[in-house]
């Protein structure tokens, strides 16, 4: 844990949200540059299992929707291990399937790296809007 300001933050996911972000040219976008947001992967995937339980292929799915391409199991996979290997989300059979939601302790570091990201990202998204 790391003290942030006046509030708690738990720094296993904070390493993600750190990633670098590449640029580089979107050949599906017209070709149109942008940013590979791959360090947010694990942030995004909490985010997403806060909303509601899914299955890999849901979250891959869901993520694919907002950035524009689907991240392959071989990306989705890891990800959800590691966080599961940290205690953030546990797995449930569902059939075939896994559906993974997320813990106590993934509930409050959702909570406490989405408002870190308001903080650190929020005048970006307001600068959108008024443009």
């Amino acid at each position: 844990m790391s003290n942030i300001g006046h509030t708690i933050y738990d720094v296993r996911v904070f390493k993600y949200i750190g990633r670098p972000i590449l640029y580089h040219k979107w050949f599906n976008m017209d070709a149109k540059y942008g940013c590979d947001m791959r360090g947010m992967l694990s942030f995004h995937i909490l985010w997403i299992l806060s909303r509601k339980s899914m299955h890999g292929e849901q979250i891959a799915e869901e993520i694919g929707k907002r950035r524009g391409s689907k991240p392959k199991a071989g990306t989705i996979y890891p990800a959800l291990k590691d966080l599961k290997t940290k205690g953030l989300i546990k797995g449930r059979k569902d059939g075939k399937t896994i559906v993974y939601v997320l813990t106590p302790e993934g509930k409050r570091t959702v909570k406490y790296t989405s408002e870190y990201f308001c903080r650190a990202f929020g005048e970006i998204f307001d600068s959108r809007k008024r443009n």
